[in-house]
């Protein structure tokens, strides 16, 4: 189907790792009040400069899970908020990977910006507390199918937490868990033929079952959080289900911090519901690549500064 038999298109929001020190400074000069608003608003509800530790780092400020989470949900929310000035048309559905489906929840009016931004400042401090510093660990095993990840991990688990959480392409998922147990996973994974099998620069194990009490806090201030039926359908990490309920998203929230990212089926409903194309909401391509891999056949454009955004618009965006 070509790009002018169907227009339908999707928006995916980025998590941790797409981030670094400059990211939006073009867009931030293209829509200064759009950008800098954004993050005026986000900076105050977590009090702290968060446009400065952008623009200028250090990167490990930028990097520090409590920075990162409230950054990246504004770079999204900016982003978004730009293509909507520019008269961007609205998307059939959207998705955020991991912390980005606090973005997508935000874009479709399911939660206040402001005060999703306080929740996920809370939320990573809750990850961070919940493994001691250097007793958890990530690692991307790449070449192997997903089965073969899993039977790695059962494997090397040894009455210790090492899971597959991060289902990112086909040949490409993250594991996580207790170090060591990583750590084996790793080595038997290189030993089954991966292609590589890397530590993440990470300090928090996400979505795996060393994140239960960092869940079990989250559910507690996700009680408190006011939370409205999305006006765009957004599918969820957990079960790639879309929820239409205020009491089924907080509960879609709590599951994901300890339960797998289920990425490549959240594109394949995409496609298998029409969506021809989708859009990353910026900062960075990493979304982008991963769909190339994930689905050839669905066109791809990352936006995240003002020439993405006019080529985006071009291409079918425009309302």
């Amino acid at each position: 189907m070509t790009m002018s038999e169907n227009n339908k298109f999707g928006f995916i929001f980025p998590g941790q790792g797409s981030q670094s020190v400059g990211m939006l400074a073009d867009l931030g000069k293209t829509f200064p009040v759009v950008v800098r608003d954004t993050f005026q608003e986000a900076s105050e509800a977590v009090q702290a400069d968060l446009w400065a530790v952008v623009q200028n780092g250090p990167e490990s400020e930028l990097n520090r899970t409590e920075r990162t989470q409230p950054i990246m949900l504004a770079a999204g929310v900016a982003v978004w908020r730009c293509w909507r000035q520019r008269g961007g048309a609205t998307p059939a559905v959207l998705a955020g990977h991991s912390l980005g489906e606090y973005t997508a929840l935000v874009c479709a009016g399911a939660v206040d910006f402001s005060v999703a931004t306080r929740l996920v400042a809370d939320r990573a401090r809750f990850m961070q507390e919940a493994v001691t510093t250097g007793e958890g660990r990530m690692a991307a095993i790449l070449g192997l199918d997903d089965d073969q990840v899993r039977l790695v991990c059962q494997e090397a688990a040894q009455d210790q937490v090492v899971e597959a959480v991060n289902f990112n392409a086909p040949g490409q998922v993250v594991i996580a868990g207790c170090t060591a147990a990583v750590d084996r996973a790793v080595a038997l994974a290189k030993a089954a033929g991966a292609k590589r099998a890397v530590e993440l620069p990470v300090s928090v194990p996400s979505h795996c079952a060393l994140m239960r009490s960092a869940a079990a806090r989250l559910a507690e201030r996700l009680a408190a959080v006011e939370i409205e039926a999305p006006a765009l359908p957004v599918l969820h990490n957990v079960d790639v289900s879309r929820a239409a309920y205020p009491d089924t998203i907080r509960a879609r929230l709590v599951e994901q911090l300890h339960r797998p990212v289920r990425w490549v089926e959240i594109i394949r409903r995409m496609a298998a519901d029409g969506v021809a194309w989708v859009i990353e909401c910026g900062p960075g391509k990493v979304l982008a690549g991963l769909n190339r891999r994930i689905d050839r056949r669905m066109d791809v454009a990352a936006v995240f500064d003002s020439a993405s955004l006019d080529k985006a618009l071009r291409k079918g965006g425009g309302s």
